[in-house]
């Protein structure tokens, strides 16, 4: 099967020819003739099969007859981010490129003023998300009533971020008699309800089955304690390890961990860039274009890159967070793997992870293999440079480090006067404090602290923990304390890949 057997137009063919394809997908090669034949469609594919095409190419065959009309977009394609709108328009100016359409693009962080002004010229095909959309159609400079041909996209992450209900908003602006596209990776029971209310008789294309990770991709996953800390160092740790190790996307499950992470990252000298919701757009698709181009080997993100996102040759995914979601994994691992290519995925996984990863081996249908070897990284977490701020204050509450002293003189204060030894006031007990000589005053309290100090220098045995390692088995010999680059001495950075390395601008004269 070819192309040119789908019922494509010659100058869309002559554009799939000029970028090096010659076989269609799966996927593609079941809808496009549906959506040529201006059928509903039920498109339900993992990421990474060439989905987007699917729907681009018969979009550009349908649009080369007709006209558009100001403020009257004829076809609409809603997506959950700002990242895979622009994406999809990118895929319109490749394989459209000898078509003379309009294309825009309704998403937030661009002003309006821009956005109107193509508006009222005409366009063609209209790619937004949702809430973009309803602004501009509450101002009244959009009119949905000329869409032919609706287009909703990762229609399962438009559920995870709350979006169903902008979606049937939009549903109901458009014809009855329009053409709609449904696509989605996985079928849970709302988005199978949304589908019964807006589709018509629908074609349903299914690829693979729901919620399944590419053979290509290899899966592990790797033991980590409870403290941030700690998941920070063994994440620093794999990263130097992994093998065949081209450029990787490290997942988390907040805006404010990819933070965290990005500049823990940073400056143990890693190139590295961050990518999460909070950020700016020009910020955004800045660091995005970067990895892409493979000036920046290391991407930090939140879930807003997990779907869709057109980057090839991934070659490594870390998990720094399990997903709370199991259907997040699944899609998140599909970032590398792609196009037949093999892939890794990696997840630091900690106690409070077990539940996590028990419902996403159930829903991936297998079991994720446990790293071989000693990845226990709590003696060198044991470095207070690393360890936050917030945590070392727990110990000092729970009377661990920092000045245990005052700890047990709080916690003696609730207890009676007799019950420590000491009279109940009086006037001859307040003259009799107040006449002691200062040095008679200071003596019980400094001899306490030279014996907590002496305590303290002592080393510290901990017989669980040698009992615990004891039988794990070691992937090679510790690092000396003095040559643990990570929290000791973080300007020094000859352990890492050269192409790991964040590149260091000289400081003009005299700065």
């Amino acid at each position: 099967m070819s192309f040119s057997n789908l019922g494509l137009s010659e100058k869309v063919l002559a554009a799939v020819a000029a970028t090096g394809y010659t076989t269609p997908t799966p996927i593609q090669e079941q809808a496009i003739p549906h959506v040529l034949a201006r059928k509903d469609v039920l498109g339900i594919a993992q990421t990474g099969t060439g989905k987007t095409a699917a729907f681009v190419l018969p979009m550009l065959t349908i649009l080369e007859k007709g006209r558009a009309r100001a403020r009257m977009p004829r076809t609409l394609i809603l997506e959950p981010t700002r990242e895979l709108a622009a994406q999809v328009k990118e895929n319109f100016d490749r394989y459209g490129a000898g078509q003379k359409l309009n294309v825009a693009l309704l998403i937030g962080g661009v002003s309006f003023g821009d956005q109107d002004a193509k508006l009222t010229r005409g366009v063609d095909v209209l790619i937004a998300t949702p809430g973009r959309l309803l602004d501009h159609t509450e101002r009244g400079g959009l009119l949905l009533t000329g869409v032919e041909l609706l287009v909703i996209d990762e229609a399962d992450r438009m559920l995870d971020m709350g979006f169903i209900p902008d979606i049937e908003r939009v549903c109901k602006l458009v014809p009855f008699t329009r053409q709609t596209l449904f696509f989605t990776a996985t079928m849970p029971p709302e988005i199978r309800r949304i589908t019964e209310a807006f589709l018509h008789n629908p074609q349903k294309v299914e690829v693979s089955k729901p919620a399944t990770t590419a053979v290509t991709v290899t899966q592990v996953q790797v033991p980590a304690g409870r403290e941030a800390h700690e998941k920070r160092e063994l994440l620093r740790r794999l990263l130097r390890e992994a093998k065949d190790l081209k450029n990787a996307i490290i997942f988390c499950n907040r805006k404010r961990e990819v933070a965290i992470v990005h500049k823990s990252l940073q400056k143990h000298g890693f190139s590295v860039g961050a990518l999460h919701g909070d950020m700016d757009q020009s910020a955004r698709t800045a660091a995005l274009e970067q990895f892409r181009k493979g000036e920046l080997p290391l991407l930090v993100a939140s879930d807003v890159a997990a779907r869709g996102l057109d980057i090839p040759e991934v070659s490594h995914v870390f998990n720094f967070d399990v997903p709370h979601h199991a259907d997040d994994y699944v899609h998140r691992i599909g970032r590398t793997g792609r196009a037949g290519r093999t892939g890794t995925a990696i997840s630091i996984v900690t106690p409070l992870d077990q539940k996590s990863m028990v419902a996403i081996e159930k829903l991936i249908g297998q079991s994720i293999p446990r790293a071989e070897g000693d990845y226990d990284v709590h003696s060198e977490a044991g470095d207070a440079t690393e360890r936050p701020r917030e945590a070392r204050g727990r110990e000092r509450s729970r009377g661990g480090r920092g000045k245990p002293q005052r700890g047990r003189d709080r916690e003696r204060s609730h207890e009676p006067r007799e019950a420590r030894g000491e009279p109940r006031h009086s006037s001859e007990t307040r003259h009799s404090s107040e006449t002691r000589q200062p040095s008679e005053a200071r003596q019980p309290s400094e001899a306490r602290h030279r014996s907590d100090d002496k305590r303290r220098a002592e080393p510290r045995h901990d017989a669980r923990q040698q009992a615990n390692n004891s039988h794990v088995p070691s992937i090679g010999r510790p690092e000396p304390r003095r040559q643990r680059e990570a929290d000791t001495e973080p300007g020094d950075h000859s352990h890492l890949p050269a192409f790991l390395l964040r590149p260091v601008r000289s400081s003009p004269a005299g700065a």
